[in-house]
């Protein structure tokens, strides 16, 4: 099933969705910000965004909390501005590179 992710701030606060619903912020498999998602630096909102998109995308809680911390340093911190979108397609690419890269070691 193909995903949009969209993050939005504004005025009401940070907002992002999955197809257009609130996304889980999986605080059951690590809290890292009771004060809700952010991106654009490697902070715990940014952490806990990453967590939640590779949750809901991999459906696999062991793999996402696996691969998270990477998925924030390549993808979450580096968002730019107050609005932002990631395709199911998106987060399969970046995750592929991340599995090849840590497949070919130092």
């Amino acid at each position: 099933m193909r995903k949009r992710y969209r993050g939005q701030r504004t005025d009401e606060g940070v907002m992002v969705t999955v197809n257009g619903l609130p996304l889980n912020p999986r605080r059951d498999l690590h809290n890292h910000s009771p004060d809700g998602f952010n991106w654009g630096y490697g902070g715990s909102g940014p952490a806990q965004l990453a967590l939640a998109i590779l949750a809901d995308h991999l459906d696999n809680d062991g793999l996402a909390l696996t691969n998270y911390q990477a998925f924030k340093s390549a993808v979450i911190a580096g968002l730019d501005g107050d609005e932002w979108t990631l395709s199911s397609e998106n987060v399969s690419d970046i995750l592929q590179e991340i599995f090849n890269r840590d497949l070919a070691g130092p």
